[in-house]
């Protein structure tokens, strides 16, 4: 969990942790992931962000998007071969100093195509952007909310669909090729203007007449 010291990752490491996987939480600071895995217990463990990356089979970057190149540059030398990488950036235009609600328009088209650039080789699932940090800290609730993935690699959608189902509530749907993510993240930031519309945390997305799951 590369950023697991954030809201977004200390609450999917959580939910992974309960679920009975073993989560390696990345910082840049060592301090500061030690710190955040305990506060979490199980079978969490704090690293360094490139020693996390180092033997982990799936990495997920909760980065925001003004950290994502630089963190993904640090860490793309130590990521384990055969390791699929999951991107939850949103590219959200507050990265700029401006709205927190609107998104940026990306030179790649997405920030998942932006870390698919930058990690060549690996391949990239989108995912998770419309589960809310706060919804993921109820541990004792299950979410209300699909997961959407993205990414042109049908086997590690597969994968990241079966780590998706692992939190209660939550149903994972192939939503196409890597190119589609832009409108994951939309979506996202769609959900962000209606927390702050309806002065509420966790609005979330279902999604009806849809399989779970990869495409067959």
């Amino acid at each position: 969990m590369v950023g697991g010291t954030g809201a977004e990752g200390s609450g999917l490491a959580a939910r992974f942790v309960l679920a009975g996987a073993h989560v390696r939480i990345g910082s840049r600071s060592l301090e500061r992931a030690l710190e955040a895995a305990q506060r979490i217990g199980g079978n969490a463990t704090g690293h360094t962000n490139a020693d996390a990356v180092a033997t982990a089979s799936i990495v997920i970057l909760t980065v925001p998007l003004s950290a994502q190149a630089d963190t993904l540059k640090s860490i793309r030398g130590s990521i384990a071969a055969g390791a699929i990488l999951v991107d939850t950036t949103v590219p959200l235009e507050v990265a700029i100093g401006g709205r927190l609600s609107r998104t940026l328009t990306l030179w790649d088209g997405s920030a998942a195509q932006q870390a698919a650039r930058l990690v060549p080789g690996v391949p990239v699932v989108a995912a998770f952007h419309a589960l809310s940090a706060e919804a993921l800290a109820k541990l004792d609730h299950p979410i209300d909310c699909d997961a959407l993935l993205c990414g042109d690699s049908a086997e590690a959608k597969a994968i990241v669909s079966e780590l998706a189902a692992m939190i209660p509530g939550v149903r994972a749907i192939d939503a196409g090729p890597l190119d589609n993510a832009r409108l994951l993240e939309s979506a996202a930031a769609l959900l962000i203007s209606l927390n702050l519309r309806h002065k509420v945390r966790e609005s979330g997305m279902r999604f009806t007449g849809l399989p779970s799951g990869p495409k067959k």
